[in-house]
């Protein structure tokens, strides 16, 4: 007995209807899962961002809200002021410092760690333990490594030097000129951070095939060709992620800031002058402004990598 050509496609549809109902029903699932997030992002996030902005197109000083509106005056107070200069000036200075020295010292602990060595479980632990620690903890501690402190009262790497006979490396450490002390205050922020672009490069390397690097010795290359002209090539994607990631932390930095320098107005940044403007000297619309161009400054470095990203996946 044969079976009616229409009645095997109603015996067909029917499955398909369940999986488009079932299709649906998960899509409605997933929106329904993800809407309190959007929802709390649109609201705490960019509400927060468009009142923000609103803040600084304002007069408000002093406790009472006053959104009287004064177009750009904020901002070019901020252009003409020296002490923002200054803070520009500090996080250059720290951001050039803190994202070259976690780059290479990552890399070369990367590569250190990748040449299969005894204990590397121990030494990555050791390498990545100061991620652990809050950069607030972070300043305190180093505040104390730093003490400029002589005679009696002396302590810390100061005390390390005079000890071992380096009386000569014994100095003000962020308390000399604001240039170095700027300079100084990135070597915390670098040993706590260093350890995560090592992980990141490790994983890296570990993920690259070892045909490559086979290959690349049959044709007579020594180790650092291999890396120079092989591996490193590789590796591009995960410096540009690193400086992604370590550039946005070093542009809003301020706990170790705050920390360490406390109130030396002289190693002040953007972040430290905007809690600072806001709070101690109640002029919300200025502390407002200065956030805006945090973000704003923050959105360049960001936004590329995004764009980046996304082409990527187009092409994959």
């Amino acid at each position: 007995m044969t079976v009616a050509p229409a009645a095997v496609s109603r015996t067909q549809a029917i499955p398909m209807h369940k999986a488009r109902r079932r299709r649906d029903r998960d899509h409605r699932t997933a929106i329904l899962v993800v809407l309190p997030s959007i929802a709390a992002t649109a609201v705490f996030v960019y509400g927060f961002i468009g009142w923000t902005l609103r803040v600084s197109l304002s007069n408000w000083t002093g406790l009472m809200p006053d959104f009287t509106f004064a177009g750009l005056r904020q901002y070019l107070d901020l252009a003409r002021d020296p002490r923002f200069a200054i803070d520009v000036r500090n996080t250059l200075i720290f951001t050039v410092l803190f994202l070259s020295s976690c780059i290479v010292l990552g890399l070369l602990l990367a590569i250190l760690l990748d040449q299969r060595l005894r204990g590397e479980n121990f030494f990555r632990s050791i390498f990545l333990f100061p991620m652990a620690i809050s950069f607030i903890v972070t300043g305190v501690a180093w505040r104390w490594l730093m003490n400029s402190a002589t005679g009696s009262r002396i302590s810390g790497l100061n005390l390390l030097f005079h000890q071992v006979g380096l009386d000569a490396l014994i100095n003000n450490w962020h308390l000399t000129n604001p240039p170095w002390g700027i300079a100084f205050i990135a070597l915390p922020a670098v040993w706590q951070m260093s350890g995560f672009t090592m992980a990141l490069y490790l994983g890296g390397l570990r993920a690259i095939s070892d045909d490559l690097r086979e290959a690349a010795r049959v044709d007579g290359a020594s180790e650092f060709q291999i890396y120079r002209y092989v591996l490193l090539p590789l590796l591009r994607p995960i410096t540009l992620s690193a400086v992604i990631i370590l550039g946005h932390i070093s542009l809003k930095i301020f706990d170790l800031i705050v920390a360490i320098s406390q109130n030396n107005i002289a190693l002040d940044v953007p972040g430290v002058y905007m809690w600072r403007t806001t709070f101690d000297g109640l002029n919300y619309g200025r502390g407002a402004a200065i956030g805006i161009l945090m973000l704003v400054t923050v959105a360049f470095l960001i936004v590329p990598y995004l764009v980046y990203s996304m082409r990527s996946e187009a092409e994959v």
